[in-house]
């Protein structure tokens, strides 16, 4: 068995991983992250981790070598998830609030998603949004 990743946790550590799974006041993710480390310092294989946790081989091997490469904090939260960038901010989503609770424009009875983008965009340097934005917000 070719192990890459050895984990060896300290008492500390051990205990607070414990304590984290007997509360259970953790994000899931957390969690099943904790069950993975106590699991690998036993020495089963990634394989099995992965059957017993149930989770992704990839996710016990990427748990495990942010273990051994940046310590324990690392390896239990998140790591930054790709994406676009949000398109509005908070203060740009409070008005967006702001204008669907004001009155509809003249000559209509309710604000629609298109009549919001496009007041939104009047009102700010935004030159487009979409009404599936508006919608999400």
């Amino acid at each position: 068995m070719n192990v890459r990743y050895r984990v060896d946790l300290d008492q500390p550590e051990r205990d607070e991983l414990m304590s984290m799974l007997r509360s259970g006041k953790h994000p899931a993710r957390r969690l099943k992250r904790a069950q993975i480390l106590l699991a690998a310092e036993t020495g089963l294989s990634d394989e099995a981790i992965a059957a017993t946790v149930v989770v992704g081989g990839s996710t016990v091997y990427r748990t495990k070598r942010r273990f051994v490469e940046m310590g324990l904090e690392a390896a239990l939260s998140e790591e930054p998830r790709p994406g676009a960038e949000r398109k509005l901010s908070g203060k740009e989503e409070a008005l967006l609030v702001a204008t669907a609770c004001s009155s509809p424009p003249p000559g209509r009875s309710r604000w629609t998603l298109e009549l919001l983008a496009d007041a939104f965009v009047k009102l700010t340097e935004h030159e487009q949004l979409s009404r599936e934005t508006v919608r999400r917000r």
